[in-house]
């Protein structure tokens, strides 16, 4: 996967252009995220206590009017009751792309509150299920010390085979598939513009393999683009990519009134009552 920026993203997620009869659907991993990231990943965010901040950045000539102001960049901050960990909604605000898709959300915490920066950060594109990203934030709410490392990748890989997904013939020990080959999960190297706090991801060794992250991803059609991508640096606790990865592989359908076009006749379908 490629990360490069691109500026021209508005600041809230576009909403759908009709409301369609709502179903729910599976496999959740191809469900996108109904249109309503922003609103499913904040509305959990406010219900665990954290706190929100809208920063906008713009310029304003010395005589112009306020409501003349230029809105340059925008972003919305939610940040924990300890100051610990935090979640940016960056999607208008030059993200960088993960798989020629642009990052909506972006997932940090720190060690202690002496050091202004993140130990570790996860991304997360447009299109995935916020079910999903909402069980990982829950994860991470719940950690007391929320940089700490805690178990290795066979817990990742135990929670999506216990949902049925493949391990990886070459790579069992670090890849995994559902069983129609459209997801994936694999522990490996990361992409460009991923921060961690550990200076030793920044450069390439011999140890590279153990400063692997995991990294996500939807491809339906294989060559035809992904439906949706995440990234998590190399210092993200395995823990916390195993409560991502077991809501990624539930088998619960979730509930949806926008399907995406490249799975919408890939999904089963039942009408919500």
């Amino acid at each position: 996967m490629e990360a490069h920026l691109h500026p021209d993203f508005p600041i809230d997620p576009p909403a759908p252009a009709s409301v369609p009869s709502a179903y729910w659907v599976g496999p959740r991993h191809l469900a996108g995220d109904d249109g309503r990231l922003y609103d499913v990943v904040a509305d959990t965010l406010a219900g665990l206590g954290w706190t929100s901040l809208t920063l906008v950045r713009g310029r304003q000539e010395p005589d112009a009017a306020p409501e003349d102001r230029q809105v340059l960049r925008s972003t919305v901050l939610h940040i924990s009751p300890d100051s610990l960990r935090w979640a940016q909604w960056v999607l208008p605000d030059e993200p960088f792309h993960l798989g020629n898709l642009p990052i909506a959300w972006q997932v940090s915490a720190r060690a202690d509150l002496r050091s202004p920066l993140a130990q570790w950060s996860a991304y997360f594109t447009p299109d995935v299920p916020g079910e999903i990203l909402a069980g990982f934030l829950a994860a991470l709410d719940a950690r007391d010390q929320p940089a700490l490392p805690c178990g290795g990748p066979e817990l990742v890989l135990d929670a999506v085979t216990v949902h049925g997904w493949l391990r990886d013939v070459d790579q069992p020990g670090a890849r995994a598939v559902d069983p129609t080959f459209a997801s994936h999960i694999r522990l490996g190297e990361v992409p460009p513009l991923i921060q961690d706090g550990d200076p030793l991801a920044l450069v390439a060794g011999a140890d590279q393999a153990a400063l692997s992250g995991w990294q996500a991803w939807a491809e339906p059609v294989f060559g035809a683009g992904y439906l949706w991508a995440a990234s998590f640096s190399a210092s993200v606790p395995h823990d916390l990519v195993a409560a991502f990865a077991d809501s990624l592989s539930s088998s619960a359908p979730v509930l949806r009134r926008v399907l995406p076009e490249s799975t919408r006749d890939r999904l089963l379908r039942a009408p919500a009552s």
